[in-house]
């Protein structure tokens, strides 16, 4: 499969098409292999129009929700970015010239796409997903889906600094851009997008007797 190819197409067909106009973000996503972002018998599937497998129920997020949720960011060289559940989009942010770390709650995943996170010099760490490292961050992105953002995600954040998450509570979630100001977080809905949820942060139902 020429994989050079399917990137091109994928950023003429699923991101330039859906008003992404940064052109660092097409030069990020023409240049990083998508394919080593998922599990190794789904790579045929890397480009297409939809999530793909990573390792157990984790899922890439739809290159066109990452693209648009990026653009939203307004990320900018230099920044210092957390990754949270979200290997291709911080190889993304990485290759547009941030400082990322990537954080995910299992190894199984950091198995799967570890080599392709050194590759873009993206830092990586192993921890609960509600518990994000560090602090002080310019952006966090996040590729899955939760109910509602954590508020420890939003305390890791510089004053102005930003945080793209799709929210959930549906089959159809809302992609929001949150901006942490002096009063605490603005937030704003971006855009229509159902990716898979996290299960370590989605509440167990509760049924009335």
């Amino acid at each position: 499969m020429d994989f050079t190819a399917a990137r091109k197409a994928m950023v003429d067909s699923q991101v330039r098409v859906n008003d992404v106009t940064d052109r660092h973000i097409h030069a990020a996503m023409l240049t990083v292999p998508r394919e080593a972002f998922c599990a190794p018998d789904r790579a045929f599937a890397a480009y297409a129009d939809g999530a793909v497998e990573i390792a157990g129920e984790r899922k890439l997020m739809p290159a066109r929700d990452v693209s648009k949720l990026l653009q939203a960011a307004e990320a900018r060289e230099g920044e210092r970015a957390l990754a949270i559940a979200a290997p291709y989009a911080g190889a993304v942010l990485a290759r547009m010239g941030l400082k990322v770390t990537a954080q995910e709650a299992d190894q199984a995943v950091f198995d799967v796409v570890g080599a392709a996170l050194a590759a873009e010099g993206v830092e990586t760490a192993v921890a609960p997903l509600d518990q994000p490292v560090g602090e002080n961050w310019d952006l966090i992105v996040c590729e899955g889906a939760v109910v509602s953002a954590p508020e420890t995600w939003g305390a890791a954040l510089r004053p102005g600094g930003r945080m793209v998450v799709v929210e959930r509570r549906n089959a159809v979630g809302k992609a929001a851009l949150y901006v942490k100001g002096r009063e605490g977080l603005s937030r704003r809905e971006l855009f229509d997008s159902a990716p898979a949820m996290l299960a370590a942060l989605t509440p167990a139902p509760t049924f009335a007797l």
